[in-house]
Order: C-alpha cells, then structure tokens, then sequence
C-alpha cells in the first residue's frame, strides 16, 4: 500500500470511528476545535502563555506532575523520547558508565530510532529476553556494568505487563547494589498504580527519574514530563535545549496535559476495573487468546484465529454501517492463522456491560465469517 493510500485509509478509519456510538476499545476522535473548547475552558483568564517553558501552563504542569509524583521537581519536554535520552545520559555522567540496562521489548529499543546509542553514546545492557520484566537475580547478574537501570511500567510490546511491587522493590534493590540509578519509562505510569497496589507518589519514590507521558492515557495532545530532584532539573533543562526542546511556547500542549490530569486521570482506576470484565467476555470467543488474563492495566491484547485484514474489513464495515467499533489496527503475529489487536478500555467501553459486549462481539464476528 502506498504512502497516500495508507493515508486515506486511515482518515478513513478515523472518520468511522468519530462517528460511532458505541466502542468498545479506544476512544471516539477529537476535532481540533472540540480540543480547542476544552482547553478554553480550563484556562483561567489571567493565564498568560509560556516563553521557552517558563511560567504558564507548561510551569503550572510541572508543578502538578511533582505534586502527584511527590518529587522535588518535573521538566515538560514536547517528546517522551527527548525527556528518555536526557534521563539515560544523565545516569551515563554520574556513574561514569555508559552502559543502560533495558529489556529488549522497551521503548528505546523498539520505537526511539536506538537514540541512547546513535545520540547519546550509550549501549544496552540486555537484562533479559524473556517477555516480562526483568527480575532482581536477572539484574544482579548482569555481566556488564550499567550507569542506569530502565524500567518500562508496564512493558508496552510484552503485552502492558507489570510486575508485582514485591517484585518491583526487589528489582530496584539489586539495582542500587550493582551501583546503577533506576529511572522508569512511566509513560503508561498513571494507570500501573491499581495493579502495583501504591500510590504515585510511592512508586515514583523508588527511582532516581520518572518519564511520563500527556497523551497515552491522558488524551493530551503531545508533550512528557521527566520528574527527579533539582539537579536532575537543572541538567534536563539545559540537555532539553540542546536537543531542540526549547520550543517558544508549548501552553497547547501544557493546557491539554492539565485537562486530562483532571478529568482522565480519576478515572483510570475504573477503567482498568471494567478491562478484567471486557477481557474475560472476549477469551470466551471462539478461538480468541486474551493476554494476560486478568489485564494488569486497562490495555491488553487479543488474537483471534483470522487474517488481520480481514479483521480490519470487518470492523471498519461495522462502524460505517452501524456506527459501533469493535476492535481495530489488527497486525498478523507470530504464530500464523492468529491476528492480534491491543484492546484498549477508555470512557466509551463503561457504557457496555457483559451482555452488550457479547452482542458486540458476536456482530463483529458474524461479518469476519460471512466475508
């Protein structure tokens, strides 16, 4: 498929599903001045904008961000992949090792162009290859030293997993006895703390930095945070400028990530509560695979036994011709005759119980097998 056809069908697929009533996974599109309106009207009047991140929003939410996080400071950056490279560099300057230990699913490796490397000078330490996070005998016994240790909570591409927080505290352990900080990619931090069992604030205590991220589950336009002490702050402020980051005003983006720290974040709880409901409908469908089951945030992924395209024929038929959104972005995996698909629980899905995502369900389905 061409670069323009693809293009298309996308606006396609966004389109459709803007115009659904009823979704199950995701969350309907936002026009740019439906986005414009919310964040009017969450501007106070005397707001005035930001100047290369100083005052504003954009100060206003790094104060938020150190708050919940319960750290001394946070640094917005307009990418999460900037805030990661300053993070990992800073950890490379102070223990004098170049060394990084990351799990091969993570997020450097799989979606930043390998900057830590190509950037930053850094390499990775791999701590294991297993689909999990790494356990604290697997960081002890790490062969090389490393000036940092990432942790991706939860790992994205292992299927949104997380481990437990006996687990997590064992891990951060070993990592302060080999001599390495912790820094978490916490892009997806805010939605971890029902299966961690702990607040924020404690589970940002046991790194050194914390990356979240404005627009994964908060619906935010763009923008991260990197949140650590004042000489942290110090340091991502003048490497942000460095890397471009010193954007002359960033209040869009600032005022979004405020929005959906009020509205998004207190409902993330419930999300991912109804997502154990949803996915224990779903594996009971013909063939279906849910992992892992129970959901440990409010993503989780799903295989049926079809063609991925066929798949995403089907869906995008039923929201044009129903206005109902089952599950789209359907890639063919691993094991062939399997589809995959990453199920996300938002705001539309609390409106479907049980019943209604069986019916759902069977509709999506009576469309892949007719076709």
């Amino acid at each position: 498929m061409s670069g323009s056809d693809a293009s298309a069908l996308r606006t396609r697929r966004l389109r459709a599903l803007r115009g659904c009533h009823t979704v199950l996974s995701g969350i309907r599109p936002t026009s740019v001045a439906e986005q414009l309106d919310a964040m009017r009207a969450g501007a106070p009047d005397d707001l005035l904008p930001d100047f290369y991140g100083e005052g504003g929003a954009v100060e206003a939410l790094e104060r938020r961000v150190a708050d919940l996080l319960g750290t001394e400071t946070a640094v917005f950056f307009p990418t999460g992949t900037m805030a990661q490279q300053v993070a990992l560099r800073y950890g490379a300057e102070l223990t004098g090792r170049t060394g990084v230990g990351l799990h091969p699913l993570g997020h450097p490796r799989q979606h930043e162009r390998d900057a830590y490397a190509v950037l930053g000078g850094l390499r990775a330490v791999l701590t294991t290859r297993d689909p999990r996070n790494p356990t604290a005998e697997e960081v002890a016994a790490l062969d090389e030293p490393v000036g940092s240790l990432m942790l991706e909570l939860p790992l994205r591409e292992a299927g949104f997993v997380l481990p437990t927080w006996d687990e997590l505290v064992d891990v951060v352990r070993a990592a302060r006895d080999i001599g390495a900080r912790v820094h978490i990619d916490g892009a997806r931090l805010w939605e971890s703390t029902v299966h961690l069992g702990r607040p924020l604030a404690e589970v940002a205590a046991l790194a050194d930095s914390v990356y979240v991220s404005f627009y994964k589950s908060l619906d935010g336009i763009s923008g991260a945070a990197l949140a650590g002490d004042a000489a942290l702050a110090r340091y991502a402020r003048a490497w942000r400028h460095r890397f471009g980051g010193m954007v002359f005003q960033q209040w869009p983006a600032a005022l979004a990530a405020l929005h959906g720290l009020d509205h998004e974040l207190p409902r993330l709880a419930g999300y991912v509560a109804h997502a154990r409901t949803v996915a224990e409908v779903l594996a009971g469908l013909p063939g279906a695979r849910v992992f892992p089951a129970p959901p440990h945030t409010h993503q989780f992924r799903l295989w049926l036994p079809y063609p991925a395209d066929l798949l995403n024929d089907a869906n995008l038929a039923l929201a044009e011709q129903e206005q109902v959104w089952f599950a789209g972005q359907w890639r063919d995996g691993e094991v062939p005759g399997l589809a995959m698909t990453e199920v996300t629980v938002a705001g539309p899905a609390l409106a479907l119980d049980a019943e209604r995502i069986v019916d759902l369900a069977a509709r999506f389905l009576r469309r892949v097998t007719a076709a």
